[in-house]
């Protein structure tokens, strides 16, 4: 059995049993739970749909050089600093970032280098620091939370490098 059909298993095991709770809870309850997620499923999927086509052009556009000359595995910690950058200044959500990075992997980027940007992207987007994190959260703090979470794309690249492709 693939990993990835025992996840999808799991996450559909899991979306039944608690579909089964709200069901035990009363009909009212599962009506509303089952009519807001498929709303919220429908008005994801072609966001998703979007990412994953458009990281299709991107891999289409982008010339493999550019990718492997910047963040092939012969780019070394230049290459870690260049997808730290990237990866804080991707704008958007998961769909976005997931996407990027996998285009860089099919593309010949390093796996080094694929984990700083996931990791940079993950936290500390610009965008996101400066649309919900300063506005919600004392901007003192957030300074202090960016600047302590600086070493950690830096450190996963390292222990990739270290492990090896996965």
């Amino acid at each position: 059995m693939s990993a990835a059909l025992l996840i999808d298993i799991l996450l559909w095991g899991s979306v039944l049993g608690v579909g089964l709770i709200a069901f035990r809870r009363g009909k009212p309850v599962f009506k509303a739970s089952l009519r807001e997620g498929s709303m919220d499923f429908i008005n994801i999927v072609p966001r998703i749909a979007l990412g994953v086509i458009g990281s299709g052009y991107i891999a289409a556009i982008i010339p493999q050089e550019v990718i492997t000359g910047w963040l092939g595995p012969d780019s070394g910690w230049l290459g870690v600093a260049t997808a730290v950058v990237a990866g804080a200044a991707t704008p958007g959500g998961p769909v976005i970032g997931f996407s990027i990075g996998t285009v860089a992997l099919k593309s010949g980027g390093g796996v080094p280098q694929v984990v700083a940007y996931v990791v940079a992207w993950a936290l500390f987007a610009f965008q996101r620091v400066i649309l919900w994190e300063i506005p919600f959260m004392p901007a003192r703090f957030v300074w202090f939370r960016c600047a302590v979470s600086v070493p950690f794309p830096f450190v996963a690249a390292a222990i990739a490098m270290v492990i090896g492709k996965p």
